[in-house]
């Protein structure tokens, strides 16, 4: 629905990647991924929070409940969190391989000389 239903040029591709509903049911947030940079995060953002009154009928419409919870939408920047860790995590790695490295050739220079 975000993608397809919604005509609002502002709305980037996206996707719902986490809903939490608050205790007792009367709100919940949507976590969404948008593709793109922070601005496409903001404009999505903008765009999907001036639809959310469309958007809370047509769940209502086709689940066929009676109430839907007030939606607050959020963006989920855990992807681009753990992308940033693992490269940080590859640089560390690597820093260490290249220290150990460094260290067993001083370690072995000392026998050569001997």
């Amino acid at each position: 629905m975000l993608e397809g239903e919604l005509s609002d040029p502002r709305i980037a591709p996206c996707h719902v990647t986490e809903v939490v509903l608050a205790p007792g049911g009367k709100s919940c947030r949507v976590f969404i991924s948008v593709i793109g940079g922070e601005q496409a995060e903001k404009s999505t953002l903008d765009g999907l929070m001036a639809a959310r009154s469309y958007i809370r009928t047509e769940i209502r419409d086709r689940m066929a409940v009676r109430h839907v919870p007030e939606l607050t939408f959020v963006i989920d920047r855990s992807e681009k969190i753990n992308a940033r860790m693992d490269e940080l995590l590859g640089r560390m790695e690597k820093h260490r391989s290249k220290m150990e490295r460094k260290a067993a050739t001083k370690a072995e220079s000392p026998k050569e000389n001997s």
